[in-house]
């Protein structure tokens, strides 16, 4: 049958190949399944066309069957009324009927093989496009893990690549403000020891205030 003849072109097997040769797995796979989705329809219609072929042999084996033994019976009943002439043509007739019936049944039996082939790989076909779905499922998780991946690398790599960079600015920014805030400190606790003490190198601060009284006061009197 034609049908299972190009669908045996799309198998999972071939499928296989193509993967191995594409950048797109997903995409791949949904060409592979929109191929096969279309031959189990075709093979849907050809089971449903092949099984109301089967039905229709059947009942012409049944009818062939049925006026079979009708003629035999009417042979039967000429012999008993001595009517052999009518008994020759019931028995004519039974033997074409007879016929007909072995006819019928060998293309009823050749149909129901055909039906039972039809069958077998409308079901293959089901489970391999079942089979190529769930490995659809799963090359679409391991897609857009890798796309939330990159996509989170775009977002955030230049922040993280930057961060050192960034901290090492603000330690030297607190280091300057640590040194100013020393050197203050450091002033402060200068001038109060220099309030609280009362010689310098041996000199005495009053002794240098009244220096500089004289100095800006030339006609200051010595104390």
């Amino acid at each position: 049958m034609n049908v299972f003849k190009r669908v045996r072109d799309i198998t999972v097997a071939t499928l296989n190949e193509r993967l191995e040769q594409s950048q797109d797995p997903v995409r791949m796979i949904d060409q592979f399944l929109l191929e096969t989705r279309r031959a189990i329809t075709e093979a849907e219609q050809l089971q449903h066309h092949v099984t109301q072929h089967t039905r229709q042999l059947k009942q012409h084996v049944d009818q062939a069957s049925a006026m079979r033994q009708k003629r035999e019976e009417q042979a039967m009943l000429a012999l008993q009324a001595e009517e052999e002439e009518l008994a020759r043509m019931a028995l004519q007739e039974k033997v074409m009927y007879e016929e007909k019936e072995n006819q019928y049944t060998e293309l009823l039996d050749q149909n129901t093989e055909a039906l039972r082939e039809v069958q077998l790989q409308l079901n293959t076909l089901k489970s391999e496009y079942q089979a190529v779905y769930s490995k659809r499922e799963y090359y679409y998780a391991r897609m857009e893990t890798l796309r939330l991946q990159q996509q989170m690398n775009r977002r955030f790599g230049n922040a993280v690549e930057g961060t050192p960079q960034a901290f090492g600015r603000l330690e030297d920014k607190i280091s300057d403000w640590e040194i100013e805030a020393k050197a203050l400190r450091d002033l402060r606790n200068g001038d109060s020891y220099s309030s609280s003490s009362h010689t310098t190198n041996g000199v005495s601060l009053d002794e240098e205030l009244e220096r500089l009284r004289r100095k800006l006061d030339p006609d200051r009197k010595e104390e």
